[in-house]
């Protein structure tokens, strides 16, 4: 016997490239396996507001190539209060709905986790540009947005080159640097600074001075906007070397667009997994990949946990860019 019948599905938090793929997954996974299935609109908001409606086949049509989720997303501060949370728990209950699958973040955990613990049976999926959920390799989304970063950086490039110029490229990641790492690491930057490795933009600056007096005409610099504001280090490099550093900030560039077929693929295979999980009786988890394979973990201890910064990483970005 099925350890649910009825399921729905929420995208919570920032948006990220890959969260419509992942909610076509949880939708067509559940319905072949005879479920009924629920789409709830604008996050933990539209729970509260009992904003669900049915799923079927034809509501995920075209939508795996589609950036930001059709279902939408909010955030919602009630949710965060006892009462909000023992709210969402209640509307779910009413509609006969066993169990969730959450789409989103850090935060979108924390509240899949508190309706857990209210006895919902509940699944999370990571849904987050930033690559900084624990006990997951890769997060639905980062891939796409690196990628786009590296797009825009060979652009920027060109540019540069041409008018011999040095450029500083602001990316996303307030807590977590790996966009500016794996997208500066891809492009071939000059530097990357990024907010869990501490820096000094003086020598920075005495590099990029040296660099140029030894031939070099133009040179890259990404930084997760965690560690520094683009402004604040084209301001320090100009006045130390005085070499003139543009600023790019990419923003929410990073987060729109179509998924990568990686990212496409990883959410297909974790709303898949999310979705048999709860079949067969598994709550309060956090699913994810390690070294290619399917694992899930306590969300608990997922949102309890910073996740480790890759130095090897670091350190052959730092090695290559000589």
């Amino acid at each position: 016997m099925s350890a649910v019948k009825s399921i729905a599905v929420l995208t919570s938090g920032g948006d990220s490239q890959g969260m419509n793929a992942a909610l076509r997954a949880v939708v067509r996974s559940g319905l072949f396996h005879g479920l009924d299935v629920y789409g709830v609109q604008r996050g933990y908001q539209g729970l509260l507001n009992d904003d669900l409606r049915p799923m079927d086949l034809r509501s995920v049509g075209d939508i795996i190539q589609r950036g930001g989720t059709i279902l939408q997303t909010a955030r919602c501060k009630e949710f965060m209060t006892l009462e909000g949370q023992q709210r969402g728990a209640e509307v779910l209950r009413a509609r006969g709905i066993d169990g969730l699958v959450v789409i989103g973040g850090d935060g979108s955990y924390q509240g899949a986790n508190k309706l857990s613990k209210l006895g919902i049976k509940t699944m999370g999926l990571p849904g987050t540009i930033d690559n900084d959920i624990p006990f997951t390799d890769v997060t639905i989304g980062f891939d796409t947005a690196v990628s786009i970063v590296v797009d825009a950086i060979n652009k920027i490039r060109d540019t540069m080159s041409s008018h011999e110029r040095s450029s500083i490229v602001e990316v996303m990641g307030r807590h977590c640097g790996d966009i500016a790492l794996y997208a500066g690491l891809a492009s071939g930057a000059e530097t990357i600074l990024v907010p869990e490795v501490t820096f000094d933009l003086n020598e920075v600056a005495e590099r990029m001075k040296t660099n140029f007096a030894n031939g070099k005409r133009h040179s890259i610099i990404v930084v997760a906007e965690g560690a520094a504001k683009g402004d604040d280090v084209s301001q320090k490099i100009t006045e130390i070397s005085g070499i003139e550093a543009r600023v790019t900030v990419l923003g929410h560039i990073q987060r729109g667009g179509t998924p990568t077929a990686a990212d496409r693929i990883l959410a297909g295979r974790l709303g898949d997994f999310a979705v048999r999980q709860l079949l067969e009786g598994n709550s309060g988890k956090a699913c994810g990949v390690v070294n290619g394979e399917l694992t899930t973990t306590d969300i608990e201890l997922v949102t309890s946990t910073k996740k480790a910064f890759d130095m090897d990483m670091y350190d052959l970005a730092l090695r290559l860019s000589q």
